[in-house]
């Protein structure tokens, strides 16, 4: 096992990486809905079919981004390189993406498809090699989690300087015009981003090396989805970001129009991103007390029980809201760093189990599944919305979109929860006793004795 002490500069170098990676993915999942549908002025249904049919493009990129990056090699190593290549393109197309050109309905249509898929494939090329990158920095469990917490503190960070502040660049940078104010506003935070991956680049190092890869993609793939543990990891996955995409991309309509008043949106989203800050960091306090797995799936049942109590408050009860949405920010922020720790193991459980160490295709399909998650949640209210007869010009809503918007923000967050609860408790096998093991037989050169998945047995999570 690789126990050496992973630096403060790195972590927080490493960190940085994901900060600007949610500074784009949080100010996405927040605004571009409705940027798309009361700025650019395109209709919800298909904005909402457009997120998930882009998802069929990741499909076949986000995979293809894993293999190439396990493949690549370089002065720099494996991951890196992609990070500081991919960065200023990245930028570069996420100002395209909330641009407004003056064309047509059909034309609008048209531009916001080609820009946001691109958009897509760019964060695909940043973000698959960055998560893999923290599989190869170091390969023990306690360090893992150190990282991760550091890496979801600034990303909250991030993805709070860009939520919180696109609204007041927007007024500053446009004045009364929101379609120069958004441009300006995405624009300055692009530059940060980008800023922020090269701090990430050239801080970070890559100590876990794999072997040269001799087997086919075919076959990489094959293995992946072998891998028991790697299959429950991305269904948790999908329901933590689908729970996060729903309630986030259906919080501004919850303030408008449930609320009632527009401009408590910033001091509602800072209230929950100040949660996410301190549920990044007591990730690893907590879980250096107890298994990280018993953490993981109480948290999602307590946030199921939030959630559902909230959907039963009274709109006129504010400060009531704000405590509401600032716990479900700890506790959802709590276990976010627990869950990217859980896929960095199922790499090593892949190790123990056949020998073949991959990392880069591993978090290529995590990051697919993750994008799903996110596709799936503005397809969710785009569709919704669209059936209930949302109209972002009308005065008020009817009563059936009231009651969408709310079910949005509550119970469909609820059952994400539920469900990941459940199935972390009865199907996720890689507790704490277990991973040392593991990592004590790589060290050793060591392999599982059965050379195949699933079927721990309790001799097994003793050796």
């Amino acid at each position: 096992m690789d126990s050496q002490a992973i630096s403060v500069k790195e972590k927080i170098g490493y960190g940085m990486g994901d900060a600007a990676s949610h500074i784009i993915f949080d100010n996405v999942m927040l605004y571009m809905m409705f940027f798309y549908t009361d700025i650019f002025g395109i209709p919800a249904g298909f904005v909402g079919t457009m997120f998930l049919l882009a998802r069929a493009l990741d499909a076949v990129s986000d995979p293809c981004m894993g293999l190439l990056a396990d493949r690549t090699r370089s002065r720099w190593g494996k991951f890196r390189p992609w990070i500081i290549f991919g960065a200023l393109p990245f930028g570069i197309v996420c100002v395209l993406a909330y641009s407004t050109p003056d064309l047509s309905l059909n034309g609008k249509m048209l531009y916001a498809a080609v820009t946001y898929t691109l958009l897509t494939l760019l964060y695909t090329v940043v973000n698959i090699p960055y998560c893999a990158l923290g599989g190869v920095i170091t390969n023990d469990p306690q360090q893992r989690i150190s990282l991760q917490s550091w890496r979801f503190v600034l990303a909250t960070a991030g993805g709070m300087l860009s939520t919180v502040l696109m609204m007041p660049l927007v007024t500053l940078i446009g004045g009364g015009d929101k379609v120069v104010g958004f441009q300006g506003g995405i624009a300055v935070l692009s530059v940060i981003a980008f800023m922020m991956l090269a701090f990430c680049f050239f801080t970070t190092k890559e100590r876990i090396q794999a072997p040269p890869a001799t087997t086919s993609m075919r076959e990489d793939l094959r293995d992946i989805w072998q891998n028991d543990q790697w299959r429950i990891v991305g269904m948790l996955t999908i329901l933590n970001i689908l729970a996060v995409c729903v309630r986030g991309g259906a919080m501004m309509y919850y303030v408008t129009w449930i609320m009632g008043d527009a401009a408590i949106f910033t001091a509602f989203l800072t209230t929950y991103c100040v949660g996410n800050l301190i549920g990044s960091a007591l990730a690893k306090p907590l879980t250096d007390w107890k298994c990280k797995v018993t953490i993981f799936w109480w948290t999602n049942a307590a946030l199921t029980l939030l959630s559902i109590a909230m959907f039963f408050i009274p709109i006129q009860a504010s400060f009531t809201m704000f405590a509401f949405i600032f716990v479900i920010g700890v506790l959802h922020q709590l276990v976010t760093p627990i869950q990217w720790v859980m896929m960095s193991d199922t790499v090593d459980y892949g190790e123990w189990c056949n020998g073949k160490r991959l990392t880069g295709i591993s978090f290529a399909g995590t990051l697919f599944v993750l994008k799903l998650g996110l596709a799936l949640g503005g397809a969710l209210i785009g569709w919704a919305l669209a059936g209930s007869g949302y109209e972002a010009a009308a005065p008020r809503q009817n009563s059936m979109t009231l009651t969408i918007i709310v079910s949005l923000f509550t119970l469909v967050p609820a059952a994400c929860y539920l469900l990941s609860a459940i199935i972390a408790r009865r199907y996720y096998t890689l507790k704490t006793p277990l991973l040392k093991s593991i990592a004590a037989q790589l060290a050793r050169g060591e392999r599982r004795s059965q050379k195949r998945f699933g079927n721990i047995s309790p001799r097994e999570e003793l050796l």
